[in-house]
C-alpha cells in the first residue's frame, strides 16, 4: 500500500524512499513488532478469559508441564498472523503475485491450526481436529500454491530443484515438482509445529530463519546479486524480502510474550502458519533444500519423532526418553531454559551454515 506513495516521488522526491526494497522490510519489521506490542496484553487478556484453563495439557508429556504450563492460554499464533498480515499489506507491493501466494498459505495454515486449537480449548482434549482433516486442508493449500507458484515462474525453473554449494545444477522434475513443493509446505508446517513443546523453543528459530529468507529472497530477485552470487534469478521474489520482514517483527513481537515463562502460547495456529510461511518462501525462491540447512532444527526433531515411533512399533524399544528430542533433555533433567537456548544456538548456527550455501558454489 504505501509502495504506491513512490509513483508521487516525482512531485515529491522524499517519497522516493518508498522504492526502496530495503527500506520497506525494516518498515515492515517495525510495523509487526509494533501491532505485537500493541495488541498483546489486550489480546492475551481476552483468551484467558475465554478459555479459563488455558490449553490442556498432553496426559503423555512431562509430568512437569501439569504445573509449570497449566492455565497458560493458547491461540497466540493470532497475534503473528495479525501482525504479519498487516505489515505485508501496508508495506509490499501488493501487485505483486508472489506476496499474495505467500500470505494466502500462511492465513490458511493459520485458520487450519485456529480450528485445530478451538477444538482442543472447548472439548478439553489435547487431540484437536482429526489428523487426516488436517493434513487434508493442508495437502489442498499447499496444492494450489504450488500451481500458481510454478504459474508465475518461468518455464525453464518453475519445476526445477536447485542444489545448495552447486551453482549451474537445476534437476528438472517436471510435474513431479509438484508433490515435492507440497512435501516441503507440508513437512515445514508440521515440523514447526512438533517443535513448539517449550516456551520460546520454535519463535527464535523462526525468526532466524525468516531472517535468512529475508536475505535470500533479496538476492534472487535481484538480477545483478544473483549473477555474483552465482545462484538462480527468480524475477520478482524480491518483494517477499518484506514478507519476510513482516514474520521477523511479528515473531519478535510474540517472543515479548512468550519469553520463560510464557504469558502465551503460540499453538497451532501459529506454529504451522509459521512452518507453512517457511515451506513456500523457499519454494518461491527455489531454496528448498537450503530450508533443510537452516531450518535444520525442526529437520531433527521431526526426525526423532520417526525414530521413535519407527523403533518402537519394530522392536518395542525407545531410542528417546521421549519424543520430541526437547522432551528427551527434560527427562534427563535439564532445565528449561537451558533446553532453550542451547537450541536456539543451533538454529543459529544452521542458519549461518545455510547463508555460507550462497557464496560457497
Amino acid at each position: 500500500m504505501l509502495f504506491h506513495l513512490s509513483d508521487f516521488a516525482d512531485h515529491l522526491s522524499a517519497l522516493n524512499v518508498f522504492r526502496y526494497l530495503t527500506f520497506r522490510a525494516a518498515g515492515a519489521v517495525i510495523t509487526a513488532l509494533l501491532v505485537a506490542f500493541l495488541l498483546g496484553p489486550s489480546l492475551i487478556a481476552w483468551l484467558k478469559r475465554v478459555q479459563h484453563e488455558g490449553q490442556p495439557i498432553r496426559a503423555d508429556g512431562p509430568e512437569s508441564h501439569l504445573l509449570t504450563k497449566k492455565g497458560t492460554p493458547t491461540m497466540g499464533g493470532v497475534l503473528i498472523l495479525l501482525g504479519v498480515a498487516v505489515a505485508t499489506l501496508l508495506w509490499a507491493d501488493l501487485s505483486n503475485q508472489f506476496v499474495w501466494a505467500a500470505l494466502a498459505l500462511t492465513l490458511g495454515y493459520g485458520a487450519i491450526g485456529f480450528a485445530d486449537d478451538f477444538l482442543k480449548v472447548t472439548k478439553r482434549n489435547s487431540k484437536g481436529l482429526p489428523g487426516r482433516l488436517k493434513i487434508l486442508g493442508q495437502v489442498s493449500l499447499a496444492l494450489i500454491v504450488t500451481l500458481w507458484v510454478v504459474s508465475l515462474e518461468a518455464e525453464a525453473q518453475a519445476t526445477a530443484l536447485a542444489l545448495p554449494f552447486f551453482k549451474d545444477i537445476l534437476i528438472q522434475m517436471g510435474w513431479f515438482y509438484v508433490p515435492f513443493a507440497v512435501f516441503v509446505m507440508v513437512g515445514a508446517s508440521n515440523a514447526v509445529n512438533l517443535t513448539d513443546g517449550l516456551d520460546g523453543l520454535a519463535i527464535v528459530p523462526v525468526m532466524i530463519a525468516a531472517g535468512v529468507f529475508m536475505l535470500i529472497a533479496y538476492l534472487v530477485g535481484n538480477m545483478i546479486f544473483a549473477n555474483y552470487l552465482q545462484i538462480h534469478f527468480v524475477p520478482g521474489t524480491g518483494e517477499l524480502a518484506v514478507f519476510c520482514g513482516a514474520l521477523v517483527g511479528a515473531a519478535l513481537g510474540f517472543l515479548w510474550f512468550n519469553a520463560p515463562p510464557a504469558q502465551v502460547f503460540m499453538g497451532d495456529t501459529g506454529s504451522l502458519s509459521m512452518g507453512g510461511a517457511l515451506g513456500v518462501l523457499s519454494v518461491v525462491t527455489k531454496h528448498e533444500m537450503v530450508l533443510a540447512i537452516v531450518g535444520g532444527l525442526f529437520v531433527l526433531e521431526t526426525v526423532s519423532v520417526i525414530v521413535q515411533v519407527t523403533s518402537y512399533k519394530l522392536t518395542g524399544k525407545r531410542v528417546f526418553r521421549m519424543a520430541p528430542l526437547h522432551h528427551h533433555f527434560e527427562k534427563k533433567g535439564w532445565a528449561e531454559p537451558t533446553i532453550v537456548i542451547r537450541f536456539w544456538i543451533i538454529a543459529l548456527i544452521l542458519a549461518l551454515v545455510g547463508l555460507s550455501t550462497l557464496k560457497l558454489r
